[in-house]
């Protein structure tokens, strides 16, 4: 072996080392980056849209329990999301609603394309952003909703989109109650969604599932979602509720965080 092999061999791991250390700093900048170019597009659209709580006497109460003790009527009285959408729609047409989930950071405008594939690294001004942004199945309406309407964000670790689903996880956030709903509003309807279901799972497409043959099928799909929950919320539900499906993206280890909830009560903006 010649001496200028020997000493490239020698030499390697060093060379090595320094080209993951150059890919990991550049794969930080850029994860930085991205997360602040979010951050200061999510304060400028909470903003531009005037994104706060309503007190609104025109609604309805969706599948009331005959029960009045059910766990339904403590969050009835949540208040609505009011969002001015004409600025959000100049800057991007595929708005189609906004979400806010007490207890965590998630709050943000929703969009949809024709596929589940571009928001996954497509900003909200549908610039490149690893970050992503909050979509909506393109199997989905919110404007007619299927049995089940499914939201996807990443689990961001810096608490960015769906990042901060994370805290759902937690037993301080399930002991806080007013952290059991949803707000989502959409240019056409306030609705409000009680929180039924929490867990962490590996990939599948069951809990995604949005069409159901019969009743049966759709009550043994709301059993499923039940049963799989960290907590128990002391919910009831029926082959005449709606459901509101959160999912995060897949992370290292193939899990996601789902959070289930249910449609209780709705208004006409």
């Amino acid at each position: 072996m010649n001496k200028k092999l020997k000493k490239f061999i020698l030499y390697l791991p060093l060379l090595l080392s320094i080209l993951l250390i150059i890919y990991s700093l550049n794969y930080i900048f850029l994860w930085i980056s991205d997360r602040n170019k979010t951050n200061k597009l999510k304060t400028n659209l909470k903003e531009i849209s005037n994104v706060r709580d309503i007190n609104f006497d025109n609604y309805s109460l969706i599948n009331p329990p005959q029960d009045k003790n059910d766990s339904y009527y403590k969050y009835i009285d949540e208040k609505f999301l009011k969002v001015d959408f004409y600025e959000l729609l100049k800057q991007n047409e595929d708005t189609v609603g906004w979400i806010f989930v007490n207890g965590t950071e998630v709050n943000y405008p929703i969009v949809k394309s024709n596929n589940n594939n571009f928001y996954l690294n497509h900003s909200f001004d549908k610039t490149e952003n690893k970050s992503g942004w909050i979509f909506l199945d393109y199997r989905n309406d919110l404007d007619n909703l299927s049995f089940n309407t499914i939201l996807y964000g990443h689990g961001r670790a810096d608490y960015t989109m769906f990042g901060s689903l994370r805290e759902v996880l937690k037993e301080d956030w399930f002991n806080e109650k007013r952290n059991r709903t949803i707000k989502l509003t959409t240019p056409k309807e306030y609705t409000i969604w009680q929180i039924i279901s929490v867990y962490v799972i590996q990939q599948e497409s069951y809990y995604i599932s949005t069409y159901f043959k019969n009743d049966k099928n759709y009550q043994e799909f709301l059993d499923t979602i039940l049963s799989r929950s960290k907590f128990d919320f002391n919910a009831t539900v029926n082959t005449n509720d709606k459901i509101l499906t959160l999912s995060t993206c897949k992370d290292t280890l193939g899990n996601r965080i789902v959070v289930h909830s249910k449609l209780i009560k709705k208004g006409i903006v």
